[in-house]
């Protein structure tokens, strides 16, 4: 099988590390990587062996198949609209889009050219979050992601860049259409909003409490998961799935026992599995663990909760 020929569009914080990704399989070839910063991406092709481009346009004439595109969302939409039309398969940063309409363009896009549009949803790939099974819908679901202040991302609300994580695998686990959103937050450091949290109350029955901070002391990542015979877990930042479930035997006289079982997951590359993930579904023609209507998703609703807040 012939190799695919890839680029990484920014080479920033994330950017150089999904150019080290795509080096690294032996199923692709990292052929460019582009910044407007020509020492940035000269710096990164340089340690993998690929070109410096300043000017993502030289590649939209068949020298690639396939693009991870980590600019600023605001860049999000033009730059993959533009591969999609080139015919080069997109594996474009969360939040897919600014906008709803964007997002709806590019799956038309992607769909009309037979292309592969996924959203890099980066939690999707925690192995405990891969190691939760789905046999009950969830009926009560809280999560919480805290985070110290970090000046890197403070161009978007804690919303689209912190509660999109949760509010996208949220969205997955109820697999309901969300009837009612309800929230609150407020601006500490920044000119957006630092804190929030938003209730999600879904057409079956399913109610999601969900709060994200960039201006905490601490960094948590967890979320609950409340069934009708389990309680579940889920730590992502130290890849540890708890489960509780009622058994066969009794604790008291008509309540059944309590049996907990905890796994412990080894640290794992998330960007390389969603990488990938992204080749083979482009080798295979798979629709991506978290595809364009994913990351639209979970985008109408994060938009939907900073008009609330706002």
């Amino acid at each position: 099988m012939n190799k695919l020929k890839c680029a990484v569009i920014g080479t920033g914080y994330l950017g150089k590390f999904h150019a080290q990704k795509y080096a690294s399989l032996p199923d692709c070839e990292l052929v460019a990587v582009v910044d407007i910063n020509e020492a940035a991406a000269q710096a990164v092709a340089k340690a993998h062996g690929a070109n410096a481009l300043t000017d993502y346009h030289e590649l939209l004439n068949g020298a690639v198949d396939a693009v991870s595109i980590v600019v600023p969302t605001t860049l999000h939409y033009q730059v993959a609209k533009d591969f999609l039309a080139a015919g080069v398969h997109v594996l474009v940063e969360k939040p897919i889009t600014v906008t709803v309409a964007e997002a709806d363009e590019l799956i038309a896009l992607a769909k009309a050219n037979s292309l592969v549009l996924q959203v890099g949803h980066l939690e999707r790939f925690n192995p405990a979050v891969l190691g939760l099974d789905t046999d009950e819908k969830p009926l009560f679901i809280e999560s919480h992601r805290l985070s110290p202040f970090n000046p890197r991302a403070n161009d978007v609300s804690v919303v689209l860049d912190l509660m999109i994580h949760d509010i996208d695998i949220i969205l997955a686990l109820v697999d309901s259409e969300v009837e009612r959103i309800d929230a609150s937050g407020t601006a500490v450091l920044t000119q957006g909003t630092d804190i929030a949290n938003a209730r999600l109350q879904f057409k079956n029955g399913c109610v999601a409490n969900v709060t994200a901070s960039r201006i905490s002391l601490k960094l948590e990542r967890k979320m609950r998961l409340f069934r009708p015979s389990s309680y579940i877990s889920v730590d992502f930042q130290n890849r540890v799935l708890t489960k509780h479930r009622t058994g066969s035997k009794e604790m008291f006289p008509g309540i059944p026992e309590i049996e907990t079982h905890e796994s412990t997951f080894e640290s794992g590359d998330a960007l390389l599995e969603e990488i990938k993930h992204f080749v083979a579904c482009i080798q295979t023609g798979s629709v991506p663990l978290v595809s364009g209507e994913a990351g639209r998703r979970a985008l109408a609703t994060a938009i939907r909760i900073t008009e609330l807040l706002a």
